[in-house]
């Protein structure tokens, strides 16, 4: 009989992190961050200095919801934080690659989303209006990325994510920065959103 391929990864954290199988006890900020903060939004075809990582997203969508959603629990703070975070451990794809892969990604991505959900205290599955929010804010995300630092013209970024509201995103800036900063920030903001549950 066939040995099955090896399907787990060693994290930095000494944790052995079973891809098809995670549990919630084999997950650590520390690697979320770390990973989140090395991996490159947009397949790193963004301008600057430093690649514009998936953590540095996040955080901006955790504050793009904030905007959006004034009265949000803390909780769903956190789940905009962590809404990327199984690209941790399985990258970042932009959606044309994942619409080519399949279902299979997005099984994937759903059994580390419920692992990760569950180690910091949220439902393994955030509800549909939550993640409607939080979607809506990732598409003005995407929006404020692709017109900032990925080359994109207003009018092809708007056919794309729509135009968001002006208000949501005033005075907000992308700045590139130094994954070690951004790791640092992504572990400490992680921790204030869980501090207020």
């Amino acid at each position: 009989m066939a040995k099955p391929p090896r399907a787990w990864q060693r994290m930095l954290s000494g944790r052995r992190l079973d891809l098809l199988d995670p549990t919630p006890v084999d997950i650590e900020i520390e690697d979320i961050a770390h990973g989140l903060a090395f991996v490159a939004r947009w397949n790193g075809q963004t301008a600057g200095d430093f690649p514009y990582s998936v953590a540095e997203h996040s955080m901006l969508v955790e504050t793009l919801h904030g905007r959006m959603c004034p009265d949000a629990a803390p909780q769903w703070r956190l789940a905009a934080l962590l809404h990327d975070a199984p690209e941790y451990v399985i990258g970042d794809m932009i959606s044309p690659v994942k619409a080519a892969i399949g279902p299979d990604y997005g099984d994937l991505d759903d059994r580390l989303a419920r692992a990760i959900h569950i180690r910091f205290g949220l439902p393994a599955a955030i509800p549909a209006n939550v993640k409607r929010r939080i979607k809506a804010a990732d598409k003005v995300s995407a929006w404020l990325e692709a017109t900032r630092i990925a080359g994109f013209a207003e009018r092809e970024a708007t056919r794309f994510f729509g135009r968001p509201d002006p208000k949501v995103i005033d005075g907000l800036n992308i700045v590139l920065r130094p994954p070690k900063e951004v790791r640092a920030e992504f572990t400490a903001r992680h921790a204030e959103l869980l501090s207020q549950f």
